[in-house]
């Protein structure tokens, strides 16, 4: 490992804030700074970002972080991003203006659309060479519908000067003043476009949600030189991009096949590396790429999305008005022995995977007389496990592999609460490592691989360290039940707007 003074810039780009963390070459953070910014909200269902306010928050705290350490532009020897994956921006080439706001993952305008697919027979061929399920959540649907529904979007894309991008593409673009026009293998694979077998944008799919060779950006391993971009007077390369579910499977040192890792954030997402084989799953898991190094031979990943993770904590604060912190949760979980019989189901957004339902919604099961805030926050918090133990259920039926443990990250993974429930209702180990910002880690090792800070992936994981490790203390019987309680009350919100 170089022994100089050498800075990573890692830009951790997520759904509500933009953040820029700066590592030193041992993996400590030198600097971070973190801005929110606007959610848009135009109709129920309907979720926007302005593209400007994306770039202007994420080049401000990167400008800011690297101001508040007092580091030498010249020490800083790479920049690595990941980003909010799914979210679609489409822009002009001539005036580098977004010709309509960014369609966010979480948002489900385009579900009618999504059901014509089906219609028209597309649902395997989409399964078999995208790896995604027929969903709105990715972002082909979402660019169809700019296309259509944004006066002048034909026209400019006939004239060859409308250009589509994630959010990754987005930001390569405006920090390099338009010379830097891609993308890599994970964000690609989460376009519903990309065949993650050839490793190139699937023709037929273009074709048929009406997109155009000249508006996809190329495509490259997530450790790559993608090219550099000024700052303050430096030329500083970008070595290292990845959306963000694959950037934490990367940052949780999760590189052999059967490495099974969960960020528990605004949503929760398990993802288990599978290796240089993509599984597909029968289960209504995806089958994406993992962050890697290969040109041709990229590891592939088993992924399980969970659409209401941290955020149903969000709405007991701040929509039910329960609690003041999201962290006062804990406290008043445990004030009772257990839930009560109350199960709360957050499928404020439909229900992600292993069901895929657009069409439920959010439901509290069990209450009676005796009922309380505590049992409702409590069962808010047991939601979360139940909704990631699903899909570890899901994933041990896929693979046939026997999940003894999983690392996690993200906010809610400090909750002592929800991490040894998540441990008894799985009945496997959960380890949580000493640096829980997993996602800005993966950034920084890919960008660090790109220029040679690191020699290889085994001298990453001697970095990491674990913090704390909870055992499973639940007897058989009680998980079954639990289980048994749950699963009928998803069965019972399911279909409900349909």
């Amino acid at each position: 490992m170089e022994t100089k003074r050498s800075y990573v810039i890692a830009l951790d780009q997520g759904t509500t804030s933009s953040r820029c963390i700066i590592f030193s070459q041992l993996g400590e953070i030198i600097s971070t700074v973190q801005k929110e910014f606007k959610q848009i909200f135009p109709q129920p269902g309907w979720v926007e970002h302005d593209p400007m306010e994306i770039y202007a928050s994420q080049y401000s705290v990167m400008i800011e972080a690297v101001a508040k350490c007092g580091i030498k532009p010249h020490h800083i020897k790479a920049i690595g991003i990941t980003n909010q994956r799914e979210t679609t921006i489409v822009w002009n080439k001539l005036t580098g203006k977004p010709i309509y706001n960014a369609i966010v993952w979480q948002c489900r305008r385009t579900a009618d659309i999504i059901e014509q697919v089906r219609k028209d027979g597309l649902e395997e061929y989409i399964k078999e060479n995208t790896g995604l399920v027929l969903d709105a959540y990715f972002s082909a649907s979402k660019i169809k519908w700019i296309l259509e529904n944004v006066e002048g979007a034909k026209e400019l894309q006939k004239e060859g000067n409308l250009l589509f991008g994630t959010v990754d593409t987005w930001l390569m673009w405006k920090l390099s003043n338009g010379k830097i026009f891609a993308t890599d293998y994970t964000n690609a694979s989460r376009t519903m476009l990309f065949n993650i077998k050839k490793l190139e944008w699937d023709k037929k799919l273009c074709s048929y949600f009406g997109i155009t060779p000249e508006m996809l950006p190329k495509v490259y391993p997530s450790s790559y030189n993608y090219g550099s971009i000024p700052l303050f007077d430096q030329n500083i390369p970008i070595t290292g991009v990845a959306g963000d579910q694959q950037a934490a499977l990367f940052g949780q040192a999760c590189f052999s096949s059967g490495d099974v890792k969960t960020t528990y954030g605004t949503g929760c997402f398990l993802l288990m590396n599978t290796g240089n084989k993509p599984i597909f799953s029968s289960k209504g898991l995806i089958t994406t790429i993992a962050a890697s190094l290969s040109d041709n031979k990229p590891d592939y990943a088993l992924e399980g999305s969970v659409f209401v993770g941290g955020a149903v904590i969000q709405w007991v604060r701040d929509q039910m008005r329960f609690i003041v912190d999201a962290s006062d949760s804990e406290y008043f979980a445990t004030k009772i022995e257990d839930n009560g019989g109350v199960y709360l189901v957050p499928a404020f957004t439909g229900l992600g995977a292993p069901y895929w339902d657009m069409y439920a919604r959010g439901t509290i099961f069990g209450i009676t007389r005796g009922t309380t805030r505590n049992h409702i926050i409590r069962a808010s918090l047991e939601s979360i496990a139940y909704q990631v133990t699903d899909l570890i259920l899901s994933m041990k039926e896929d693979t046939k592999i026997n999940i003894k443990e999983m690392k996690v990250d993200g906010g809610a993974s400090s909750n002592d609460f929800l991490m040894q429930f998540q441990a008894d209702i799985s009945d496997i180990n959960i380890v949580r490592n000493k640096d829980k910002e997993s996602t800005a880690l993966g950034a920084f090792y890919l960008a660090g691989l790109g220029i040679k800070l690191f020699n290889s992936t085994k001298e990453i994981k001697s970095l990491v360290i674990k913090e704390k490790e909870y055992k499973p203390s639940m007897g058989k019987e009680d998980r079954e039940k639990y289980l048994s309680k749950w699963h009928k009350a998803v069965k019972m919100c399911q279909g409900w707007e349909n």
